[in-house]
């Protein structure tokens, strides 16, 4: 945990930006897998986290804007629990290092908010994304799971994000901290990836290097010689010579904050001439984009900028013909990039994610493109100093979507359809890294991960 300095003053925080009110935290529970006693691995409610540290199951918080009470509710373990568990520290010494005096039993929750009820209070709750958390919310307050986005506070997800999304020195410490098991990971894969290895042993040995050093997966491993699906989990392929392998991956530290790198792999060592020229392309885009990213604008702007790049690129190889930029705004560049060159990054690998996209990546003004390819963009308003991002853009050749293209023959005044059939089974490239938004500029988080064509195939080799 964090100073307990820290929880305090980002309560405070909070309490004052919402002014009156009760604010209701619900922790996670156990998962289980297939049966009650074989469970998934706990991870905490990454609000809940940020505001009280406490990383363990069974329970909530309430803070009292109005009369500034804190108090977390929860029950101690039992004898028997102690026999499965371990002894644990009493609830009332985890909640001091949270800076939190007052706890209360588990079941003395329900009495709070049926008094707060009672007095007419306003209740402020999160959206909820676990099902058991729904439940408790219609158990606590009456209200029915369909309706229950219904009554998510809109000025407390506000505030909560507003507070989230400007990372501290603590904070970037971190997901430095997680980043350089990410260089572990991508280098290992790198000297790993050879012609007759399963992806699912380069997989297993990622998944080992974070587990040795304390850490866990921030999200399921994509690592994959068919990178032309965006996320693709499954690692049962024998890897051959001339393929490449996508690797997206990333670290959790033990206080829950990640790390999401991806490197594309030339399984023999070396790319080939055309995997060159399209490995190029999307670094030319990547190194751009950072360029442009800086406090003030609009990363939806540098999406476009990094899409420019991309078919520009795509132009000079023949894939596609005519104006880049009116391309580009005809949505020529979704045929090849799909998804949207980034996301926020912290506590959550797609941060804030679970508080709604919309609230974290728009704003009033600046709303989201619906349009294919555009509205997968998780982040479109303007950057600030302080934030996290991922920049990845790629290039994608997905046979299913170009046979639909070619059929319809959409835009076809700017594609060059016998060209793209040419690279149908090309598979996918994309670069990732992490970047923090600064005063001044940007700046890439972490250790160096090999990273241009050269570095690459030096650590590949």
């Amino acid at each position: 945990m964090f100073a307990p300095s820290v929880y305090i003053g980002r309560r405070k925080r909070l309490r004052n930006d919402i002014g009156s009110g009760l604010i209701l935290f619900l922790g996670n529970e156990q998962s289980p897998i297939n049966y009650p006693d074989n469970q998934y691995p706990f991870r905490q409610d990454s609000t809940f986290l940020y505001f009280f540290g406490l990383d363990c199951p069974g329970l909530a918080a309430i803070i009292d804007a109005d009369q500034g009470i804190e108090c977390v509710f929860g029950d101690d373990l039992t004898v028997d629990d102690i026999i499965w568990t371990g002894p644990q520290p009493p609830l009332q010494e985890k909640c001091q290092k949270a800076g939190v005096s007052e706890t209360a039993a588990l079941d003395q929750l329900q009495l709070v908010l049926d008094r707060a009820v009672a007095q007419d209070r306003q209740i402020h709750l999160l959206p909820q994304y676990r099902p058991e958390n729904i439940l408790k919310i219609q158990q606590l307050l009456a209200i029915h799971p369909a309706v229950i986005q219904d009554h998510v506070s809109e000025s407390l997800v506000q505030a909560v994000v507003a507070q989230r999304s400007i990372k501290s020195d603590d904070e970037i410490a971190q997901i430095e901290a997680a980043l350089d098991m990410s260089y572990e990971m991508q280098t290992t894969a790198m000297t790993m990836s050879k012609p007759g290895i399963y992806e699912r042993q380069v997989a297993a040995a990622m998944e080992q290097i974070v587990l040795s050093r304390a850490g866990r997966l921030s999200f399921p491993t994509i690592f994959s010689i068919h990178g032309e699906t965006l996320h693709n989990h499954y690692h049962g392929n024998i890897m051959n010579a001339g393929d490449i392998a996508v690797n997206d991956s990333g670290a959790q530290t033990q206080l829950g904050y990640a790390s999401d790198i991806t490197r594309t792999i030339p399984v023999s060592g070396r790319f080939s001439q055309r995997q060159k020229e399209i490995y190029a392309i999307v670094l030319d885009a990547q190194n751009k984009a950072i360029e442009a990213a800086k406090p003030g604008v609009e990363f939806r702007n540098v999406h476009r900028l990094a899409s420019e790049v991309l078919i520009s690129g795509l132009k000079d190889l023949g894939l596609v013909k005519g104006d880049v930029a009116e391309a580009v705004q005809a949505g020529v560049h979704t045929l090849f990039f799909q998804c949207g060159l980034g996301h926020m990054m912290g506590l959550d690998v797609h941060d804030m994610e679970g508080l709604g996209e919309d609230y974290v990546g728009y704003t009033d003004t600046i709303r989201r493109n619906p349009e294919f390819g555009w509205r997968s963009l998780r982040l479109g308003k303007a950057l600030e100093p302080g934030f996290v991002i991922t920049v990845e853009p790629g290039l994608y050749f997905i046979g299913e979507l170009i046979d639909r293209w070619k059929a319809e023959q959409k835009n076809a005044e700017y594609v060059n359809y016998d060209a793209v059939e040419k690279y149908r089974d090309f598979g996918g490239i994309r670069i990732e890294d992490d970047v923090l938004i600064t005063e001044e500029g940007s700046r890439m988080l972490g250790k160096p991960i090999p990273r241009t064509i050269e570095e690459v195939e030096a650590m590949s080799s």
